[in-house]
């Protein structure tokens, strides 16, 4: 039985810990970065990376070293049957997040004996971790399911449900990708219905469904999404409403917000306004500068928003923005089909859906 006065053993608990979590940052800030394309996400693991060497006293480290006997670790040839199945880096990433969790609470229990306030600084480290590899689920979620979505239509609900529903039958004979209900005239009840409606009409097809602005008839009609304004609910207390699956998304006016909506676990984003509406009025245009600026963030879907259309949509693209989310000209149009057709050409695909590709 070891002495219970001789540290040893710590300090060869607390080194291979410490040298496993390292290793594992590194491993989840490098798919983040190359396979993610995730720069917020690569920025924050390298930090945690970059906190862990602190949370130790310096001397600690010579002591590690002077500890270490890897002849003598019994538990150097152990590997489990599933060391080396990793079939894609989701399973990468998803091992090594499992193998610093472990690691941190490691490090936290055995710097207990030696040290109070670093065992403190350890157990904050564990959960700053919870909270990025929660951001990392959420963001690969977002890619999953976003990934085709280029053309994003916003609508309001019509006269009536019979109108809506007839409208949307002609939309989607060449479907956009994304269709957002976004209506502030209609009263809770009739929301409900012309969202049903929606539902039921995208169901089973690779057209995602959004209801703006209100988690609780998006819960209610199992919506695709939700999304929000600056002045709307965060991000987090949507998510508490709406639960784990439903995708978030945010809209940004400036370079500041779009971070902090990256930060707090959106899964896309809307930047604008671009020109001038006739569906929303804006003080403030932030417009094609803006939108070269929000290009240059890869980590999630960014849809340009705000006036765009046939006639525009090439500036748009030549921010870097390969994404729009348009409504007035869609509503305006004799043949919305047809107009998401033009855009789908102006976008690069010709006259196929990238949804069948």
């Amino acid at each position: 039985m070891q002495d219970s006065t001789d540290f040893s053993y710590v300090y060869r608990t607390l080194d291979a810990n410490f040298n496993r979590c390292q290793e594992g940052l590194r491993v989840l800030e490098e798919i983040a970065r190359f396979s993610y394309n995730h720069s917020t996400l690569s920025a924050c693991l390298k930090d945690l990376r970059h906190q862990l060497v602190h949370c130790f006293p310096e001397v600690w480290f010579s002591r590690f070293q002077s500890m270490r006997d890897v002849q003598g670790d019994v538990g150097r040839t152990t590997r489990s049957d599933d060391e080396y199945q990793r079939p894609d880096l989701d399973a990468v990433f998803n091992a090594n997040a499992s193998r610093i969790k472990q690691s941190l609470r490691t490090l936290e229990e055995f710097s207990k004996p030696l040290s109070e306030q670093v065992a403190s600084k350890v157990e904050e480290l564990r959960y700053e971790f919870y909270r990025w590899e929660s951001l990392a689920s959420l963001s690969r979620t977002a890619a999953a399911r976003m990934d085709h979505a280029e053309i994003y239509v916003l609508t309001d609900g019509l006269a009536s449900n019979g109108q809506f529903e007839n409208w949307l039958k002609g939309l989607m004979v060449a479907p956009p990708d994304v269709i957002q209900l976004r209506d502030k005239k209609l009263n809770d009840r009739q929301l409900l219905e012309r969202a049903q409606v929606l539902r039921r009409l995208t169901q089973g097809t690779q057209t995602l469904m959004v209801i703006n602005d209100r988690p609780d008839i998006a819960r209610l009609c199992n919506s695709d999404g939700v999304h929000v304004g600056q002045d709307e609910l965060s991000v987090e207390a949507v998510r508490r409403i709406v639960g784990p699956d439903m995708l978030i998304g945010v809209s940004t006016h400036e370079v500041g917000q779009l971070r902090e909506a990256i930060l707090h676990g959106a899964q896309y984003l809307g930047a604008g306004p671009t020109f001038p509406s006739e569906t929303k009025l804006f003080e403030d245009f932030p417009g094609l500068d803006y939108l070269r600026e929000a290009a240059g963030f890869p980590d999630l879907p960014v849809f340009a928003i705000g006036g765009i259309d046939l006639e525009n949509v090439d500036r748009v693209l030549e921010t870097g923005i390969h994404r729009i989310a348009v409504s007035g000209c869609i509503a305006r149009a004799k043949d919305p089909a047809e107009m998401v057709t033009q855009f789908r050409k102006k976008l690069g695909h010709g006259t196929s859906s990238p949804l069948s590709s």
